[in-house]
C-alpha cells in the first residue's frame, strides 16, 4: 500500500531510537527519547501559498511532538505539515 500526502503534508520515517545501557542495564523502549530526526518519504504538491521545497530522500528534524504517528505493513511513520520540519539536514 503506498500512502501520498496530501497538500503541504510529508511523509517521514523516523530514526530509529539509540540503544542505550547504563552499567549493564538496558534503558526498556518507553524510556527511550523519541528520535527527532527522520528521512522524508513523500511529500504532497504543496499549496498555492506554499510551495513544497521538501523531497523524497531528504533528512530532516522536526519538532518533539510535530506529527500523527501511522503504521503501514509494521513500520511507523510520521506524517506532518512542511512547516513542523525543522530543518533539513546537509
Amino acid at each position: 500500500m503506498n500512502i501520498k500526502p496530501l497538500a503541504d503534508r510529508v511523509l517521514i520515517l523516523p530514526a530509529p531510537a539509540e540503544e542505550k545501557t547504563i552499567g549493564g542495564i538496558i534503558i526498556p523502549d518507553t524510556a527511550k527519547e523519541k528520535p527527532l530526526k527522520g528521512e522524508v518519504i513523500a511529500t504532497g504538491n504543496g499549496t498555492k501559498d506554499e510551495e513544497m521545497v521538501l523531497k523524497a530522500g531528504d533528512q530532516v528534524l522536526y519538532g518533539k511532538y510535530a506529527g500523527t504517528e501511522v503504521e503501514l505493513d509494521g513500520t511507523k511513520y510520521l506524517i506532518m505539515r512542511q512547516s513542523d520540519v525543522l530543518a533539513v539536514l546537509g
